[in-house]
Parts: structure tokens; sequence; C-alpha cells
């Protein structure tokens, strides 16, 4: 593709999620328990811009100039050695991280619009019946401009498979 037909598609896409955008914001909301906000999966995860996670959960668009406040707290329980609370900034890197560096290019590789790299494993999806170990994670923070709350734990084949994606953010753990 072109360079010049490149800035036409990706102006086409800015436009569309501005409009999207913006008729979401005059729709009218509804509070209730069961109206909480949901996000729809998209109809193939491999495919365009709008992209879906396995889980169907779209990560926003990042707030402009949020890069500089990407900003982690990342607290280990149950890991041995690796237990503790660790800080981590990125852009540029730093803070109490062990491997801070290492952390922040795994988050930055895996950090895609409509896709949540701390998005919790879907309910009903089939795992493996194995354990992993005790080792617990919370992290918190802001990351891309959003929010992050995030807990992992190894009770499972996909939660191993979650924590172990985001090694070494997380301490590689042998259970």
């Amino acid at each position: 593709m072109s360079p010049v037909m490149s800035r036409v598609v990706l102006r086409r896409l800015a436009l569309a999620a501005a409009a999207s955008a913006t008729a979401l914001a005059a729709a009218p909301s509804v509070a209730s328990a069961e109206s909480a906000p949901r996000s729809l999966p998209l109809s193939d995860p491999q495919s365009g811009p709008l992209a879906s996670t396995r889980s169907g959960h779209l990560m926003p668009l990042p707030i402009p100039g949020g890069e500089s406040g990407d900003h982690l707290v990342v607290t280990v329980s149950h890991a041995g050695q690796a237990d503790g609370k660790y800080e981590l900034t990125c852009h540029p890197g730093g803070g109490s991280h062990p491997d801070a560096a290492a952390a922040c290019d795994k988050l930055d590789s895996g950090t895609r619009w409509g896709k949540d790299p701390f998005a919790p494993v879907p309910q009903g999806s089939m795992c493996t019946m194995q354990y992993g170990g005790p080792a617990t994670a919370h992290v918190t923070g802001t990351w891309a401009g959003r929010p992050v709350d995030a807990r992992y734990d190894r009770g499972d084949g996909c939660e191993i498979g979650r924590w172990n994606a985001l090694v070494p953010l997380l301490p590689e753990v042998h259970g």
C-alpha cells in the first residue's frame, strides 16, 4: 500500500472512530445493574484495527500524551523470593521493578488498539485443570493512558498462560 493510500485509510479510520465515539456519547444511558457496560466481540479477532481479544474486551484508544504517564504497581505474593511490591514507570523506564526495561518492552510489544493486555480470562473458557502454585499478583496504575486494576493467580492452565504472557512484568514462577 502506498504512503498516500495508508494516510487515507488511517484518516478514514480516525473519522469513523470519532463518529462512533460521538454517537455513543449521545446515546441515552439507563442506570441499572442489568445495563452494566458490555463489550461486543467483533466477528473476526484477527482482522482490522477494531479486532477484539479472545474475551471480547476492547481497550479504548490511548489518551493523547498518555504514554508519559505509564506507571504500574505490581504486588506479588506467595512467589518465594519474588514476593514484594514493585513500581514500574515506562517512557522512560524506571522504578523499583527488578527488570524495568524488559517489563516495559513486554508491555509495549503486547499493547495494540482493541487488545487489553490486562484482560481477565473470559468467562466459560475451557482451561486445563493444572495448578501452577500459590503465587498471586495485583497490578494497578495506568498503562497507555488507561487505568489498570488486574489480579493474577496460577490456579488453572488459562491463568498460568495469562501470567506467563506478562513475564517479566510478573516474575517467572515454577509451580
